[in-house]
């Protein structure tokens, strides 16, 4: 096979995972709190040199295989989304973006989230799908007069965050996360978060990574073409 092959063929698998976390950016552009996705690329010359260290033999396909582009790692862009006044009393927006609010999934678990539109469910904040908000004591918070102080504030990076869902997340070392002590320079009453999202230029990459695996596949089309017509000539003689 033509080595060009399997760089090409890694190339449309990359492609196709970009294209699908850009689409899945865009789906969102519209939902609060969501925070944009991004991938890294890299090559499998951690992995070759790791081999080399343990005396694994190195075959002429890891020599070639280890110039293959692959998806080496993916990461969250932190940035604060535009912030929209509602005059709601129950939404809140974090004001920095390492900031988080706690609540109680449906198992009973805790998550963070930064989507601060939040009801009165029976008394009690909760989000739009039914967490309970939670204050510094893991406690749900009773919708009366002065409950805004109640709600807890997590600080904590998103390097030390698990997406779950479109905008909650799940702590990975609760020892990387601080409590916010005082919330009111971190929250601001009567707005919400929007997504971080810019519409314009996730277009132009989703653009741009669909005509790259144009460009790939079409590749790959030539080179077979190429290769029968040689074999043609070579079975002529």
């Amino acid at each position: 096979m033509n080595q060009g092959v399997y760089s090409l063929s890694a190339a449309m698998i990359n492609q196709l995972n970009r294209v699908d976390v850009i689409s899945n950016n865009l789906a969102n552009l519209n939902t609060n709190g969501f925070k944009e996705d991004n991938l890294t690329e890299g090559s499998f010359n951690n992995y070759l040199e790791r081999a080399s260290k343990k005396d694994f033999p190195i075959t002429k396909l890891d020599t070639i295989t280890n110039t293959v582009p692959k998806i080496d790692g993916d990461y969250i862009k932190s940035e604060v989304g535009s912030i929209v006044e509602t005059n709601n009393q129950l939404d809140f927006a974090l004001r920095s973006n390492d900031t988080f609010f706690k609540v109680l999934d449906k198992n009973g678990e805790i998550l963070l989230t930064r989507d601060g539109s939040f009801k009165n469910l029976n008394g009690l904040l909760s989000t739009f799908d039914g967490k309970k908000v939670l204050n510094n004591n893991n406690q749900p918070i009773n919708v009366a007069e002065g409950f805004e102080a109640q709600i807890s504030v997590i600080s904590t990076t998103f390097s030390n965050l698990d997406k779950v869902g479109n905008n909650n997340f799940k702590i990975n070392d609760i020892s990387k996360t601080k409590p916010v002590i005082d919330n009111d320079q971190h929250i601001l009453m009567g707005a919400v978060e929007k997504s971080n999202i810019n519409a314009v230029s996730t277009m132009v990459a989703l653009i741009d990574n669909q005509r790259r695996l144009e460009q790939a596949q079409k590749a790959i089309t030539g080179i077979g073409e190429m290769s029968e017509k040689l074999l043609t000539k070579i079975e002529g003689r």
